[in-house]
């Protein structure tokens, strides 16, 4: 079914429903921001009847309301009419035409380096009429309508009363949609160029007064997901319209500032609610998207349940859903209402992440798998979340979807999946082994072979990793205090290559194999300096002999295991066997937290 219509326009018809206040701007456009340099090539193509491309326009009065505001310069307290369509694209162009021929007013626009500059603009008549490119036709004068030289001292051209426009011969832009009046003082002032002017009129006016823009007309029904995503491909050169900017214009027609309740108001003495998530510091890169995604999970939860109650069956049940039609779906109660709940729910998320020993939202496999842990610890609740049975649950379904590396990409599905399948799976009886486990963990894998693959400090897998070493207790080789300690005090942290890459090379081992996270750990900086290219065996020795640590071998390979290093691989500097022994112990800790087996690479 065709939601849409398609017209033409004449021009003059859309920029007096534009001043009427019947075509508005949706408040989530952006303002207007065209230079001088705009505006005469659109009045160019114009003049000359070119093509300027269609404007779309979205009817009003379906389900969907937004918060609406006139085109820039149109009188601010002027009481407008409730709008008939709203200006989806086209915002630049039109706002530009309505600007330069309707008021009368001059235009706001800015020059070539940004700054802002007030013009009216005019049509050197005698040169259009030379000139029927009109490259050089349209000129912009100043607020006093003059154009001024020598440092403003001199005046070349003085258009500022009408008598001056005429004797002149410029014809003023603004009045190219109504010219009678300017006409007869023409006649009256310069009747020598009436002829002229005639002539002018038939090929220029009438080429603005006859002009058609091509109009999309989206009907009222169209849904606020399709809006989102027709504002993204249509406004290819403007800002992407956010899911956040389109549920804060639905919130605004109720009176509701959503951008303050989340960012919070200094002048108000307001504080949002990302600023109170940003408290902890984990929940740094929480977006607004990330919320409201939540908050669209525990509706939609809610929604569920009340159609089980009702006796709704199969597709009739609504489903949990964090996709983007839901969240625009939401309405304002259901925001108020579940809002508090998932703040409450990202405060303990933070919680639990730190229990899993993550600080640094750099150290964050995935921000995105907080939304279904927040949405669910938002129902467990503070009493029950340290619950053992709870929390091993919990802990096992987050290193599943880290290890797995299942919450990269687009993954809606998976975190209202994942927030359904763990309510069922946590709140359920342990005993209970006919409950399915939540997808997550079944699809969660992890191979031998990755831990050879493992080299970038960005992927999940790999921060995972490291943070699971760090939480066994990893202390540095030189200094009296875990990695983790040191971090808290604020020293420098590299990550370090255990049998260091200068000495790799040197044996002409491949920097795709000492690379690996198997060959890496973290260590302070002043450590990692010390140590630098030299064999394990030697900078053992040297930093056992320091005269500042002085300690024995078997208290330095205590030191070692805590990295998960065999350390008599590492003093015979013994790469091979090294590489086999770390292995085996991060995949015991790996089998540990997903709580089931990794898969072996095949013997040869």
């Amino acid at each position: 079914m065709t939601t849409f219509d398609s017209t033409k326009k004449q021009l003059p018809e859309v920029i007096r429903e534009i001043t009427s206040g019947k075509i508005q701007l949706p408040n989530f456009q952006r303002g207007w921001i065209w230079d001088d340099e705009h505006i005469r090539s659109l009045l160019i193509s114009i003049g000359r009847s070119f093509p300027v491309g269609a404007v779309m326009l979205l009817k009003t009065g379906g389900d969907i309301r937004f918060q609406v505001r006139p085109i820039e310069n149109l009188a601010p307290n002027k009481n407008y009419p409730d709008p008939e369509h709203l200006i989806l694209d086209g915002q630049q162009r039109l706002t530009t035409l309505t600007q330069v021929l309707a008021l009368g007013q001059p235009v706001k626009t800015f020059n070539k380096k940004g700054r802002p500059i007030e013009r009216f603009y005019y049509v050197d008549i005698e040169r259009a009429l030379e000139d029927e490119t009109l490259e050089d036709a349209f000129i912009a004068v100043g607020p006093d309508r003059t154009i001024r030289t020598n440092f403003g001292r001199d005046i070349e051209l003085d258009l500022s009363t009408r008598e001056k426009e005429c004797t002149s011969f410029y014809f003023p832009c603004n009045q190219i949609l109504s010219a009678l009046s300017w006409t007869l003082d023409l006649v009256k002032f310069n009747p020598n160029r009436a002829e002229d002017f005639t002539t002018f009129s038939k090929v220029f006016i009438e080429a603005f007064t006859a002009y058609e823009l091509p109009v999309i007309s989206l009907g009222k029904n169209t849904t606020p997901e399709a809006v989102c995503l027709i504002f993204e491909k249509v406004n290819t050169g403007g800002v992407d319209l956010s899911v956040f900017e389109l549920v804060t214009a639905s919130f605004a027609a109720d009176g509701y500032n959503l951008r303050e309740d989340w960012y919070g108001d200094e002048s108000k003495g307001r504080e949002g609610r990302s600023t109170k998530l940003k408290n902890e510091p984990i929940l740094r890169d929480i977006k607004s998207t990330d919320f409201l995604q939540a908050v669209s999970i525990l509706r939609s939860y809610e929604k569920r349940k009340q159609d089980i109650e009702a006796g709704k069956i199969g597709k009739r049940i609504s489903p949990v859903s964090a996709k983007r039609r839901t969240v625009l779906s939401l309405k304002l109660n259901d925001y108020k209402k579940w809002a508090p709940v998932v703040e409450d729910g990202f405060l303990l998320a933070a919680k639990f992440m730190q229990r899993q020993c993550f600080f640094n939202p750099k150290e964050l496999p995935y921000r995105t798998q907080l939304i279904p842990l927040a949405t669910v610890l938002s129902q467990i609740g503070n009493e029950q979340w340290l619950i053992p049975n709870i929390y091993d649950r919990l802990s096992q379904w987050f290193w599943c979807g880290v290890l797995g590396e299942l919450y990269g990409g687009a993954v809606e599905t998976r975190i209202a999946n994942d927030f359904e399948q763990l309510m069922r799976w946590i709140m359920g009886d342990p005993k209970d082994t006919t409950i399915d486990l939540p997808r997550t963990i079944v699809d969660a894998a992890f191979q031998e072979s990755r831990l050879d693959t493992l080299r970038s400090r960005n992927s999940a897998a790999y921060k995972g990793l490291n943070v699971l070493v760090l939480r066994e207790g990893a202390k540095d080789f030189f200094k009296k205090a875990t990695v983790q300690e040191l971090n808290a005090l604020g020293y420098d942290l590299d990550i370090h290559h255990i049998f260091p890459r200068a000495w790799c090379k040197e044996e002409e081992i491949e920097p795709k194999t000492f690379d690996s996270i198997v060959n890496k750990t973290m260590i302070s900086s002043q450590t990692n300096r010390m140590i630098g290219g030299n064999a394990p065996s030697e900078y053992l020795s040297s930093i056992q002999t320091h005269k500042q640590v002085s300690i024995s071998e078997e208290k330095m390979d205590e030191i070692l295991l805590t990295h998960c290093i065999p350390p008599k691989s590492l003093r015979d500097d013994d790469f091979e066997s090294f590489m086999a022994g770390r292995k085996n112990k991060l995949i015991r800790i790996i089998e540990s937290v997903m709580v089931k087996s990794v898969q072996r690479d095949q013997s040869l």
